[in-house]
Order: C-alpha cells, then sequence, then structure tokens
C-alpha cells in the first residue's frame, strides 16, 4: 500500500462531520483528480488545494497570461518585427498579437 505522512495537513476537517481525517494519506483510493495533481504538485501543495478549494467548481483559463494586461504588455514590447515572438512568449497566437497592434494603431 502506498501511505505517506501528511507533513503540514495532520487533522483536515472532512465536509459534514466532526471527524478528523487521519494524517496519512492513502494515494491508492485518491480521487483521480487529487492523485493527477499529488503527482503535478506534490501532497502539501494538493492539500492545500484540497482544504482551499474542495466542493468548488473552477474552470482553469485556456491562457497562463491576461488578455487585457497581456495586450498592454504588447504594445509596450512590439518593435515593429516581433510579433512572432510575442505570440510565443505569452502563449496567443500571431494573429491576436496582430489585431492588438492594429487597433491600437486605429486610435
Amino acid at each position: 500500500m502506498l501511505f505517506r505522512m501528511a507533513s503540514v495537513f495532520t487533522n483536515i476537517k472532512t465536509k459534514g462531520g466532526d471527524d478528523e481525517m487521519d494524517s496519512k494519506v492513502d494515494v491508492t483510493v485518491l480521487h483521480r483528480f487529487y492523485r493527477e495533481l499529488d503527482e503535478l504538485v506534490g501532497e502539501e501543495a494538493m492539500l492545500t488545494i484540497y482544504q482551499q478549494y474542495k466542493g468548488m467548481q473552477m474552470t482553469i483559463p485556456t491562457h497562463l497570461y491576461d488578455r487585457e494586461l497581456t495586450a498592454k504588455k504588447v504594445l509596450t514590447e512590439y518593435n515593429g518585427s516581433n510579433q512572432q515572438a510575442l505570440a510565443r512568449k505569452y502563449g496567443y497566437s500571431q494573429k491576436w498579437i496582430q489585431r492588438v497592434i492594429h487597433q491600437h494603431n486605429k486610435k
């Protein structure tokens, strides 16, 4: 069996009762979402996310960077010939970068 000691969260309250979870996390019975999260970020971070967001529906944005803030950055970093580099840097399409620049130039 795969058991690991929860190093920080030894008293995690379960929803809907006074029972406290055991301080050992049994990886073999974790929900698939939490098992994948555990593999990605480690147990401590997974448990932090569990405590903070359990029961909530979340939508993870497709882009890491905020669209409006990125548009402002693109306008300050654009040098006339680096659209492709900016698209790669911020994870947006070159077409989107062109649109941002074009809309700014129309003003």
